[in-house]
């Protein structure tokens, strides 16, 4: 008698328990959305941001190796390389972020 009792109250525990995780689950999928959209308002400025860095970047880099390219220094090569190579990844950075969250 006492097992029948124990199952009885076994299976309404667990019943219950499966019912309050559905609701918790519900939740939890509203608070993922929330923030996925909290997020996606935020990628546009940021990206207009890192290109406007990317721009600067672009004009003292570029005042940069100007300046070493007249004053005749040995490594015009290597300041331009980096020069180009910081401008490309600030661009793509932009890019990217728009295309990972799909803005």
């Amino acid at each position: 008698m006492a097992s029948k009792r124990v199952r009885a109250t076994v299976l309404f525990t667990a019943v219950t328990m499966l019912a309050f995780a559905q609701a918790a689950f519900a939740q939890g999928e509203e608070g993922i959305n929330a923030g996925t959209s909290e997020i996606k308002k935020y990628v546009t400025p940021v990206t207009n941001l890192i290109i406007a860095l990317g721009g600067v970047v672009a004009l003292v880099g570029g005042v940069s190796v100007f300046i070493a390219w007249q004053n005749g220094s040995q490594d015009v090569g290597k300041k331009l390389m980096a020069w180009a190579g910081s401008c490309i990844f600030l661009m793509l950075v932009g890019a990217v972020v728009k295309a990972f969250f799909g803005v």
